[in-house]
C-alpha cells in the first residue's frame, strides 16, 4: 500500500498532534519520571531527529530510552525493522500504529516520529515534535546531564520562538511545500519563499556563529535537521534547486560547525534519510532508484567559524560519545 504526498496545488501540512505534555508535575497526567517513556523515533525524519539532538545535548539517556525505527514505512506507520524479531524490544510492538491505536483506537491522523510512549500502558503519550524538544529542556531539567547547554533560555525565549516560526514556515515546511507542490505556480511560491529566507538566514549568520545569543539553542537544531538533509534530498528529489547548500558559503560552514559538534553529526544517518526519501515517496520517484552522492566528505572540512567567537555549550560542555546501541554506522 503506497501513500500519495502530492496532492493538486499548494501543499498544507496537517498539524493536529497529540497535545498531551509531560511535565514535571504532572498536570496532564504524565509526570516526568525516569525510565517510565520511551521516545520512538526514525533517524530518516528532520522532526524526530530534533528530538534525538536534543535527549543527546541534554544528556537524557539514561533516564529517556530510545527506539528507532526503520527509514521506510508504509501508509499505515513506521515500523520496528531494524530490531530482532522486527520488534520493538521494550514495547514489543511491530508498527508504531500499535501504541498509538492503544491510546485512541479510531486515530484517524498521522502516525508520526517522534512519539513519547508510557512503557506501562504501551500508550502513546503525544507526537507534538515542537513541544517534545522544548519540555526536554524544561520539564525534564532535573535529569540533565551535568554541564548540560540551556537550549531554551528565558531570556531569549521570545526571540527564539519568533524566529522558529518563521524558519518552520519558509524552511523546515518550505521544502515540503517545494516537494509536495501539486501545480507550477504553487511551487515556484514556496521555492521563491524558502530561498528568500535562506538568504535571510545567511545574512543572520554572516557574523554571529549561532542563530540566537553566542551559544546553541534549540533554534540551531531545528534548522540544523533541515540543512543536512539539503544536498541529499530536498535539492534534488524537492526540486529545491537554486543552490547546493555546498554553494551557500555562510549556510555550509554554519552546517559544518553544528555536524562537527558532538550530538549533531554523530546522530546524523544519511543513508537512513536517503533511502526514507526516495523509497517511499514513490510518487515522486516511481522507480525507487536511491541516489549514489553527493559526495559526504566535505561535512568534515574545516569550517573556520571559531573565528566568530561563541561558546557552543555556553559554561557547560560536550556529551560523551553515543552509547554503543546509538552509533550510527560509518556512511561510506
Amino acid at each position: 500500500m503506497t501513500a500519495q504526498y502530492v496532492s493538486s496545488g499548494e501543499f498544507t501540512r496537517d498539524q493536529r498532534y497529540i497535545a498531551t505534555r509531560i511535565t514535571a508535575d504532572g498536570r496532564d497526567g504524565y509526570p516526568v519520571e525516569p525510565g517510565r517513556y520511551r521516545l520512538i523515533v526514525s533517524r530518516a525524519c528532520p522532526w524526530a531527529s530534533r528530538a534525538v539532538v536534543v535527549r543527546r545535548l541534554l544528556g537524557l539517556e539514561h533516564v529517556l530510552s530510545m527506539g528507532i525505527a526503520g527509514p521506510t514505512h508504509d501508509s499505515r506507520s513506521w515500523t520496528f525493522d531494524l530490531d530482532p524479531g522486527h520488534r520493538d524490544p521494550v514495547l514489543g510492538i511491530e508498527r508504531l500504529q500499535e501504541a498509538y491505536f492503544a491510546r485512541y483506537p479510531d486515530y484517524d491522523r498521522g502516525i508520526t516520529v517522534p512519539a513519547m510512549v508510557d512503557t506501562r500502558t504501551g500508550q502513546v503519550v503525544t507526537n507534538d515534535y515542537a513541544q517534545i524538544t522544548l519540555d526536554l529542556s524544561t520539564e525534564w531539567r532535573a535529569h540533565h546531564r551535568p554541564g548540560a547547554p540551556d537550549l531554551y533560555p528565558e531570556e531569549l525565549r521570545e526571540e527564539i520562538d519568533q524566529v522558529n516560526r518563521v524558519v518552520f514556515a519558509d524552511v523546515n515546511n518550505g521544502v515540503y511545500r517545494c516537494g509536495f507542490a501539486g501545480g507550477q505556480e504553487a511551487y515556484e511560491k514556496a521555492f521563491q519563499r524558502l530561498f528568500a529566507r535562506l538568504a535571510w538566514l545567511a545574512d543572520r549568520l554572516k557574523d554571529q556563529r549561532y542563530l540566537i545569543g553566542d551559544t546553541i539553542t534549540e533554534a540551531d537544531v531545528r534548522l540544523f535537521t533541515t540543512l543536512v538533509r539539503f544536498d541529499p534530498v530536498y535539492h534534488g528529489h524537492f526540486k529545491c534547486n537554486r543552490y547546493k547548500l555546498t554553494e551557500m558559503p555562510v549556510l555550509w560552514a554554519y552546517a559544518r560547525d553544528l555536524f562537527q559538534t558532538p550530538g549533531f553529526g554523530d546522530t546524523v544517518d544519511f543513508d537512513h534519510i536517503k533511502r526514507h526519501y526516495y523509497l517511499v515517496h514513490r510518487d515522486i520517484n516511481p522507480t525507487g532508484i536511491v541516489p549514489a552522492g553527493p559526495d559526504l566528505s566535505g561535512w568534515l572540512t574545516p569550517h573556520g567559524r571559531e573565528a566568530l567567537g561563541g561558546r557552543p555549550f555556553g559554561s557547560g560542555s560536550p556529551p560523551g560519545p553515543p552509547s554503543p546501541g546509538e552509533t550510527v554506522p560509518p556512511t561510506a
